[in-house]
């Protein structure tokens, strides 16, 4: 078990070098015992068999010894919307779209607090649920992007940071294409100091940019090398109306503007036909393969294990609605198998290892991180987590990734580790009054909601309820 020493010394291990010994430390080939992670300054120096790590390490280094436990990379949330958090709960049983109906209204209603608080609240969930960064796909709100990093950066979130760059809005002209550039250029240029946030361009939906302003800013992100964030094919209404405003389907349009190469990051991208697949394939761009999405209000599931097959870039999403890795893992294996994998008799979709791996090195290398974040290896950064291995759950223990996937929950996460210093114990912040920031967060999230316009069309559960004991007179 681990000692209430061990945690004291987790919490000053960004002061010093410190060897991590761990039961177990999960590397890309699988977990290994008898194994020494050794961090400094943020980032992992070594690792490897325990007798050579520790004969090599600095003398000054801390020990730090964590029997029973698992010594693992941090998730990489692929798609989120790290501002939308007030409204995760009010969408449970709607329709596609309700960005229309929910989002829009909302974000547009957010002054300077509303958007530090719900900002702070999805930090702090994606955290507890063990993603160490997230790529957001930028707001709609109409503040700064500033804010959003200053908050991530202070609860000591990873953060690839999307600002959106959309010229058209209802069929309308909002912006000149050269204001797009210059806010994207500043945007670009502005977080070199700072070592958790990375810049990131976005359009909304292709939809939402002219030709111009998707060849000009898709140019910007490949030059710049980081990810171009768009919604692609999410629900068949985005998908009409591209077909009727451009006579072509949204990929289709991305690949004849030249806007379709590595830089691309596509979230959901659920509607693909073969032919889609194939061109997506070959232009080098990534999935962010959003599973819980699909399940509470897509159109239908990405096929996130052909891609996978057909050696494409796939990384995991949570699309802001639920920040629990393990549950999120769980989902893109179960969405696999229903989708696909029953019907061929594939009881084995991925063999487990293809969803952690989406999860972690997928996933960093979707967000434009590959090689410095989703692996325990020299150089990358030191965004771990403390997994607890002396649970019911995982007694007896035959096949961890596979475990990992199916059975670990969050609250075996003791620790939770980004830039090597120690973010949360037990789920709860270590250097900032997480109680007292709930109280704030209820009182400004029922304030927003309710000043804002927002639709809402299925009944709450206890409504739904009502109404169902009604109609069978019970």
């Amino acid at each position: 078990m681990t000692t209430k020493d061990d945690m004291t010394k987790l919490r000053t291990m960004h002061q010093a070098p410190t060897l991590l010994v761990p039961e177990q430390v999960l590397l890309p080939e699988g977990p290994q015992r008898h194994h020494a992670v050794l961090v400094a300054e943020g980032r992992i120096v070594d690792v490897g068999p325990l007798e050579a790590i520790a004969a090599a390490a600095p003398a000054d280094a801390s020990r730090i010894e964590l029997p029973g436990r698992l010594l693992m990379p941090g998730f990489i949330d692929a798609h989120h919307h790290l501002t939308q958090s007030f409204g995760k709960s009010l969408v449970f049983g709607e329709p596609s779209e309700i960005f229309q109906r929910v989002w829009v209204p909302m974000e547009a209603n957010m002054d300077v607090e509303a958007i530090d608080v719900a900002t702070r609240l999805a930090a702090w969930e994606s955290l507890r649920g063990g993603f160490t960064t997230v790529a957001d796909a930028g707001t709609r709100a109409g503040v700064d992007v500033s804010a959003i990093a200053d908050v991530t950066a202070d609860v000591g979130l990873r953060c690839v940071l999307g600002v959106i760059c959309n010229d058209l809005g209802g069929g309308t002209k909002t912006a000149e294409v050269a204001e797009v550039v210059a806010a994207a250029q500043r945007h670009l240029s502005r977080w070199d100091a700072d070592s958790l946030i990375h810049p990131s361009l976005a359009v909304s939906i292709p939809e939402v940019a002219s030709d111009e302003a998707l060849i000009a800013v898709t140019r910007l992100a490949r030059e710049a090398g980081v990810p171009f964030q768009t919604h692609l094919n999410e629900h068949l209404a985005a998908v009409e109306r591209s077909l009727i405003a451009n006579g072509e389907r949204p990929l289709e349009r991305l690949a004849r503007l030249g806007a379709l190469g590595p830089e691309l990051l596509a979230a959901h991208a659920t509607l693909l036909t073969p032919r889609e697949i194939r061109v997506l394939s070959e232009r080098g761009g990534a999935v962010a393969y959003n599973p819980v999405a699909s399940s509470w209000k897509g159109n239908a599931v990405a096929p996130a294990l052909l891609m996978h097959e057909l050696g494409m870039r796939v990384g995991l999403g949570t699309d802001g609605t639920r920040s629990d890795a393990f549950r999120l893992l769980d989902a893109a294996e179960t969405a696999q198998r229903l989708t696909g994998g029953t019907t061929v008799g594939d009881s084995s979709g991925g063999g487990g290892w293809t969803w952690l791996e989406q999860g972690l090195r997928g996933g960093a290398d979707a967000v434009g991180l590959s090689g410095a974040v989703g692996e325990i290896a020299p150089g990358a950064l030191a965004d771990l987590l403390v997994i607890d291995l002396e649970v019911p759950e995982f007694v007896p223990s035959w096949d961890v990734p596979w475990e990992l996937v199916r059975i670990a929950n969050r609250d075996q996460i003791e620790a939770v580790i980004v830039d090597g210093r120690l973010r949360l114990e037990k789920g709860w912040p270590v250097d900032w009054d997480g109680r007292a920031f709930l109280e704030r967060a209820r009182e400004v999230s029922h304030r927003v909601v309710a000043d804002s316009p927002i639709t809402l069309i299925d009944p709450s559960a206890s409504e739904h309820r009502a109404a169902w004991m009604s109609e069978h007179r019970l």
